[in-house]
């Protein structure tokens, strides 16, 4: 009898675009047309995106990748030894040692790609549930602690220390609290969370169970966008799993405490990826921004105590509480710990996610993981944090990519998403855009954003005309900018000059205005 081959291809929805389905059929029936026997594993994808589908085979020296591959590819696959590992020219050798993996340190992203999404066993034998049988060792405030001392920040862009988050939570007195993991990822060239929730939901399930002894909640929701379904699937499933299994329910692992977990589908709106809009939503209210204080750590969902942390945040949870604060806090620089997954899109030859402490540069990013623009025309600008985020020039691109340093040159790193635009990008056309966006995704509570972000657009559409008005109506641009900075209600109309401001002080030639009078004028 044959020993069975396993082969690898993901079910990951980047790779199910580019027809994996058919390559996972493609491959069953070569192989029973030549009497193979073959293990098919559904895995999430590696990251590598400009690869996908890749097609990985297990060999007694590690898995072997081919990428990217067709349905039509597979016969000559076959000829060329696939199941053994042979050469071919979609082959990249051994997966682990491909340039753009072997320069990552995955501590979120340790088994994407590897483990079967929905196998609670593969993810036991992977290092999955360390975390959260320590946790069950632990104390409320034990557990808040080792969070605390990582110096985990919040991975949804604002980057609030996680700890005292949890802690204020922690000390809030109710009856009920909850865990809110907001999974609604919104911002361009972004796609780790939906990554993470199709590859190994288990990290994030654990995340939030962890987060849950640690404050006293005892239920949990995971607010995922509507436009991910593979996610949500995936998701809703491995919670049903590990429901079965008693790491989530009445009893966790035989404990004696309590948590359970729901998906929620979000409503389609950007602005319920704001904490308080997320909240009315879930409550079944229209998406509108609430007011702080009070705090969603002390009046949160349903009037109660409630964690509210994203994707990232919690599934870099079990790491710390498996190895350690100071295991993660040890990764980064200065007050920015641990790594974030940047994902790279764009105008850029190698697409995808890269995994890394905090302290690399863009230009890193971009160049020895990007692999330059896939035009093959010169960089000119990226923009970091979403569509929210600034607009960096070349001049910028060495600086280390971590939150103080990115707030000194008035920048953002956000959710960790960068998109690249080569030299025939128009800025002007991009900064109107981001008023359009945000006029459009505006809840309409305060005036500066609903307002405001109308007016930008307008006042964009007079700049781009011409005519002798045009420095005036730079001048009343930046002024608006201001209103909307310190005006706004949350981060949508806070942050919409952001884009703006940047693409008018590093590219003032695309506004029609030189350099020296671009500048905005002295106090």
């Amino acid at each position: 009898m044959n020993t069975p081959i396993t082969v690898y291809v993901p079910c990951d929805a980047a790779a199910l675009a580019m027809d994996a389905d058919a390559v996972a059929w493609a491959i069953a029936r070569e192989a029973e047309q030549r009497g193979a026997t073959v293990t098919l594993v559904r895995n999430g994808s590696r990251g590598l995106l400009w690869l996908e589908p890749l097609v990985e085979v297990a060999t007694p020296q590690g898995r072997v990748a081919y990428g990217p591959v067709l349905p039509e590819d597979v016969p000559a696959l076959f000829d060329a030894g696939l199941l053994q590992g042979g050469a071919h020219p979609l082959g990249h050798g051994l997966t682990e040692a491909i340039p753009y993996l072997k320069g990552q340190e995955r501590l979120t992203f340790a088994r994407v790609g590897i483990t079967g999404p929905l196998s609670l066993d593969d993810y036991a034998a992977h290092g999955g549930l360390e975390g959260l049988q320590r946790a069950l060792s632990l104390t409320p405030e034990q557990i808040v602690d080792e969070v605390t001392q990582s110096g985990l920040r919040g991975r949804g862009g604002a980057a609030f220390p996680t700890g005292i988050k949890w802690k204020t939570v922690l000390g809030s007195p109710a009856a009920q609290k909850y865990i809110v993991c907001n999974a609604d990822e919104g911002d361009s060239g972004t796609f780790a969370d939906r990554l993470l929730m199709e590859g190994d939901p288990y990290m994030l399930i654990e995340g939030i169970t962890i987060a849950g002894l640690a404050v006293g909640a005892t239920q949990g929701y995971v607010y995922v966008r509507s436009e991910y379904p593979h996610a949500i699937a995936t998701l809703e499933a491995a919670i049903q799993y590990a429901r079965d299994a008693g790491w989530l329910g009445p009893d966790i692992h035989g404990s004696d405490r309590r948590f359970d977990l729901e998906v929620r589908k979000g409503a389609g709106a950007y602005i319920c990826g704001e904490e308080t809009s997320l909240l009315e939503s879930l409550e079944g209210k229209r998406g509108v921004v609430r007011a702080k204080p009070p705090l969603p750590a002390v009046k949160g969902l349903f009037g109660k105590p409630t964690v509210i942390n994203n994707v990232i945040s919690l599934a870099s949870v079990p790491v710390i509480l498996a190895r350690g604060a100071a295991y993660y806090r040890d990764y980064g620089v200065g007050r920015s710990h641990g790594t974030l997954p940047f994902q790279l899109a764009g105008n850029l030859k190698h697409g995808g996610l890269v995994e890394k402490a905090f302290g690399l540069t863009l230009r890193e990013l971009l160049y020895d993981f990007g692999g330059g623009s896939a035009s093959g025309r010169p960089l000119r600008a990226v923009q970091v944090g979403g569509p929210l985020g600034a607009y960096l020039p070349e001049s910028q691109w060495d600086v280390p990519l971590d939150y103080e340093a990115y707030a000194k040159v008035s920048a953002m790193i956000g959710h960790g998403g960068l998109v690249a635009f080569d030299d025939t990008v128009d800025m002007l056309r991009m900064a109107r855009y981001a008023m359009e966006f945000c006029a459009i995704e505006s809840c309409g509570k305060c005036t500066p954003c609903r307002i405001g972000s109308t007016r930008g657009a307008e006042t964009l559409d007079r700049i781009a005309a011409g005519g002798p008005q045009r420095e005036q109506q730079v001048h009343l641009l930046r002024d608006l900018c201001d209103t909307m900075l310190g005006g706004s209600l949350c981060a949508l109309g806070g942050m919409a000059p952001y884009p703006v401001l940047s693409a008018l002080d590093h590219f003032p030639e695309d506004f029609g205005i030189p350099a020296a009078r671009a500048a905005a004028p002295s106090a």
